[in-house]
C-alpha cells in the first residue's frame, strides 16, 4: 500500500507514513480504526493503552511511531519514526524525574 503525502490522502491507517500491518493492527486493538481517529491522540496515553490491553510492554519504538502517525495527521510533514526518539526519551525522563522504566529496552523496529 502506497503511503500517504498528505493527510487528506490516508484513508487506511496503513497509508500513513511508518504504519505499517502490524502497528495497523496494534491502533485497531485500541479503537483506532481509520486515520481520522488519530487526530488529537496523546500518543503517549495510546501506547500506555497498548501496553495495558495487551499485558505487554512494547518496544518503546510503538510509541515513537504513534507520535509520528499522530503529528502527521495534525499536519505535520512525515518523518520516520526514529526521528521523535530522542524527544521520547527527554520527554519520559522529564515526566519522571529520571529516565522511564518503560523506556529501558531496546529501540529497533519490530
Amino acid at each position: 500500500m502506497e503511503k500517504a503525502h498528505r493527510i487528506a490522502e490516508c484513508g487506511e491507517l496503513e497509508q500513513i507514513p511508518n504504519i505499517g500491518p502490524s502497528v495497523a493492527a496494534d491502533l485497531r486493538l485500541i479503537g483506532i480504526r481509520r486515520p481520522g481517529d488519530l487526530s488529537g491522540r496523546d500518543p503517549y496515553a495510546l501506547y500506555d493503552t497498548l501496553c495495558r490491553k495487551t499485558g505487554v510492554r512494547h518496544d518503546p519504538c510503538v510509541l515513537d511511531t504513534f507520535i509520528a502517525a499522530v503529528r502527521f495527521l495534525a499536519g505535520e510533514p512525515a518523518r520516520p519514526w526514529w526521528a521523535y526518539t530522542a524527544e521520547r526519551k527527554a520527554t519520559l525522563a522529564r515526566e519522571n524525574g529520571l529516565a522511564s522504566p518503560r523506556d529501558s529496552g531496546s529501540d529497533h523496529a519490530r
